[in-house]
C-alpha cells in the first residue's frame, strides 16, 4: 500500500507499489489522450503567430469541459474568444504536468522538489476531475456515497471500482498537498 507523502530534508517523498505506478501510469495516460486533439488544428498563419486558435469549441465530453471550463460563462462570443487564446497553452500545460508525472513512476520511491510536487497535484487533480465527473459527483452527497466505498472485496460494478479509484487518488493528492504545506511552512 502507498505510504504517504511526506516533507523531509531530501524534499517531498512518497512510496507506491508497482501496481499502483501502474494504475496512476494508464490514468496519466487516459487524461493525456482525453486532452490531445482528435486532429490537427487547420490554422490561419496569422493566428498563429500570435497563438489564436480558430479551431476550438466546446467539448462535448463533460469530463473533457471540467479539465478544460468555459472561463465566461454567460458571454458566448467571449468565452469562445477567451478558449481561443488559452485552451492550447491549457492543453499543453496539463499534458506536460501529466508526462512529468508519469516519468517520475519509474521507481517505487517518489523524491519531489517544490517544482515537481506541484507538478505531481496538478496531474492528480487532472485525474480526479475526470473521475468526479464519470462518477458524477455533484455535491457532498454524491461525495459521500463515493467515499463510503473503501474495501476492494465490496467493490463489484464499474461505479464501485471507480469509486476506489477516485478515494485512492484522492487521498494520495491530499497527502502531497499537505507534504507541500509541511515544506512550505518548514522554509520559513
Amino acid at each position: 500500500m502507498a505510504k504517504a507523502f511526506t516533507a523531509g530534508r531530501r524534499g517531498i517523498t512518497g512510496y507506491l507499489e508497482p501496481a499502483e505506478r501502474d494504475l496512476l501510469r494508464k490514468l496519466f495516460a487516459d487524461i493525456i489522450v482525453m486532452l490531445e486533439p482528435a486532429t490537427p488544428a487547420h490554422e490561419d498563419p496569422l493566428a498563429a503567430l500570435i497563438g489564436l486558435d480558430l479551431d476550438v469549441s466546446v467539448p462535448s465530453d463533460p469530463a473533457l469541459l471540467r479539465l478544460l471550463p468555459n472561463a465566461v460563462k454567460d458571454d458566448a462570443d467571449a468565452a469562445l474568444e477567451f478558449r481561443q487564446l488559452t485552451e492550447r497553452s491549457l492543453r499543453e500545460t496539463k499534458i506536460g504536468a501529466l508526462r512529468a508525472a508519469s516519468l517520475g513512476l519509474e521507481s517505487e520511491k517518489l523524491v519531489l522538489d517544490a517544482d515537481a510536487a506541484k507538478l505531481w497535484s496538478m496531474a492528480l487533480n487532472d485525474v480526479r476531475l475526470v473521475l468526479a465527473e464519470r462518477l458524477e459527483i455533484r455535491d457532498e452527497d454524491d461525495a459521500e456515497r463515493v467515499h463510503q466505498v473503501q474495501d476492494w472485496g465490496d467493490a463489484d460494478d464499474v461505479e464501485s471500482y471507480l469509486s476506489l479509484v477516485y478515494n485512492f487518488v484522492s487521498w494520495l493528492q491530499e497527502s502531497l498537498v499537505q507534504a507541500m504545506l509541511a515544506e512550505l511552512n518548514s522554509g520559513k
